[in-house]
């Protein structure tokens, strides 16, 4: 198995050092990445370079941090089809499976086999100027572009499966995962999506327009975001304003490709999921009722009062 943790939290270094101990014990082997390797500072396992194939061969990736450390796991995993499980020691750690006053028993089920694995939809996304393919890559959470500029907006127009939707002045736009519904997308206004549902969301940051509303779309669309630029009067054929030279493409917070004006990005579903492992709730079939347990733990919603369905006793509702 593959450890991946935060090196720079300490409960994170003890906590991965507690868990590559205990999967030593039982046995199995113990994988960690370079960079890693010297705030760990185990004996006796394994050490791969940070790439594609870290993850190659294992038949989980442990992770102990927060939902960054986890998007970079997901980095590793994804290429090699390898399951993820995260220990949140971060704030909300949504995608993370436990927490740490848990750990000893999810280590004990993970060395079991005691575990089911749940596919997560991604996203693929190439950014474009003019034709030239700038950047091609892929989102677990969501692709955003984004103003470079506080001070100033983009102007872009929406295109959804070729055709063209809407143009906003804006702070930007997330194209999101069911995944990503309660991550940047959430803040920027837009609906939960339980994650066995297969969409896409298209939420506009802080649209100057009538028609500006969080979409949500087929997970066969193809989403675009177009950065738009004209000719300042006066000026030689082919300027651009620099209004709206300004823009970033992030996927998932951690890539970043710089825009020029008049780039074009699109987003479809990814050719390859992510992995998840999960050991705690409902098993299969059941998995709205686990995502609706997470949301009330990890927002702290207010449930007081629920009496659930009952049940006559005929056995009918």
């Amino acid at each position: 198995m593959l450890v991946l943790a935060h090196t720079r939290r300490e409960k994170a270094l003890r906590s991965a050092r507690f868990v590559i101990g205990r999967l030593a014990a039982a046995g199995i082997a113990v994988r960690v990445i370079e960079d890693e390797a010297p705030a760990l500072s185990c004996p006796g396992v394994s050490v791969a370079p940070a790439g594609p194939d870290a993850a190659k061969g294992s038949e989980l990736v442990i992770v102990l941090g927060g939902d960054g450390t986890l998007l970079r796991a997901a980095e590793f995993a994804r290429p090699a089809r390898t399951p993820l499980i995260g220990v949140n020691l971060g704030h909300i750690g949504f995608l993370a499976e436990t927490e740490p006053d848990g750990l000893t028993e999810t280590v004990d089920r993970l060395v079991a086999g005691d575990y089911r694995v749940e596919e997560r939809m991604t996203i693929d996304v190439v950014a474009r100027d003019n034709g030239r393919e700038l950047a091609s890559t892929w989102a677990l959470n969501e692709a955003t572009v984004e103003k470079a500029a506080r001070e100033r907006m983009v102007e872009v127009v929406i295109e959804v499966d070729g055709r063209p939707l809407s143009r906003w002045g804006c702070d930007g736009v997330v194209c999101a995962t069911p995944t990503g519904s309660t991550a940047y997308a959430f803040s920027a206004g837009g609906p939960v999506v339980w994650p066995e549902v297969e969409a896409l969301l298209l939420v506009p940051i802080s649209a100057h327009a009538l028609f500006a509303p969080p979409m949500v779309v087929s997970p066969r669309s193809v989403l675009a975001v177009e950065l738009v630029y004209e000719r300042i009067p006066g000026h030689e054929e082919g300027s651009r304003l620099a209004e709206t030279a300004g823009a970033v493409m992030w996927c998932d917070g951690r890539r970043r490709v710089d825009l020029p004006p008049g780039s074009r990005v699109e987003a479809r579903r990814g050719s390859l999921p992510v992995l998840l492992a999960r050991v705690h709730g409902p098993g299969p079939g059941a998995d709205g009722a686990a995502f609706t347990d997470r949301l009330v733990a990890k927002f702290g919603l207010p449930v007081a009062g629920w009496r659930g369905r009952k049940e006559t006793a005929s056995g009918h509702a």
